[in-house]
């Protein structure tokens, strides 16, 4: 199966993407939520129901694998916008949804003072150590200035690791993180991967949007005997450092 190229400047992209706002704007009034105050959050999971519903021709939730189950594209755990798992547990029990385009009020007002309140977490007065970048590089989860001090010590052959990408070719596209390495999109994850002939006890990095594709992916890679994986939190919406267009 080769990697699934849609055109976002298509005039049928932009249709299907038209058609999905005002289908998530229906959800919201529906249920009475909000959207997630962070706009890149929205539109990157618009872009995705969008995209699946081309390739799918239905609404998969974008931060699950599809997989093709008798013959036909299934979502793990039957993930259909809005999902019953968002609708039941995780928005009335944590406030937005899995893939955080769905909010209560309660939750999109917290996030507002939270985004108003934020400033820098880390500081960097010095490189890491070769010893810290072993440590560091080691970790399962990562956040984005975590990875920045990885990326910058990579450059100077401190550390060792590739970084993969596992969105959408049409995600990347639109923006990568600087210095990775290779795309293996989760909707043709496993022949990408036969293509990207990582080495299975080599340091890994994976992300995508907002980090659960790339946690699942995590965990497949690990299931398959890859024995250094790490996983970017928060996804590309956290990263703090250089995208590449």
């Amino acid at each position: 199966m080769s990697i699934i190229k849609i055109d976002m400047n298509s005039p049928e992209f932009q249709e299907r993407m038209e058609k999905t706002v005002k289908f998530t704007d229906k959800v919201i009034n529906q249920f009475g939520w909000e959207y997630n105050p962070q706009e890149e959050v929205n539109e990157g999971v618009q872009m995705g129901l969008a995209r699946n519903k081309m390739m799918y021709n239905k609404l998969f939730c974008p931060c699950f694998m599809v997989e093709e189950v008798d013959g036909k594209p299934q979502s793990v755990d039957n993930r259909i916008c809005p999902c019953a798992p968002a609708i039941e547990k995780e928005i009335p029990e944590e406030g937005k949804c899995h893939c955080g385009i769905f909010c209560t009020t309660e939750y999109a007002a917290k996030q507002r003072i939270e985004m108003g309140m934020e400033e820098v977490v880390h500081t960097h007065s010095r490189g890491l150590t070769k010893e810290e970048c072993e440590v560091l590089v080691a970790q399962n989860e990562l956040d984005s200035d975590e990875l920045v001090s990885l990326l910058e010590a990579r450059e100077l052959d401190m550390t060792q690791f590739k970084l993969v990408d596992v969105r959408e070719h049409m995600e990347w596209q639109m923006g990568h993180i600087k210095g990775s390495d290779k795309l293996v999109p989760t909707s043709s994850f496993f022949a990408a991967l036969d293509d990207a002939k990582l080495n299975k006890d080599e340091n890994i990095i994976v992300y995508c949007h907002v980090g659960s594709r790339s946690a699942h992916c995590a965990r497949i890679l690990a299931d398959m005997g890859y024995t250094k994986i790490g996983n970017l939190t928060h996804g590309i919406v956290s990263y703090g450092g250089e995208i590449e267009r």
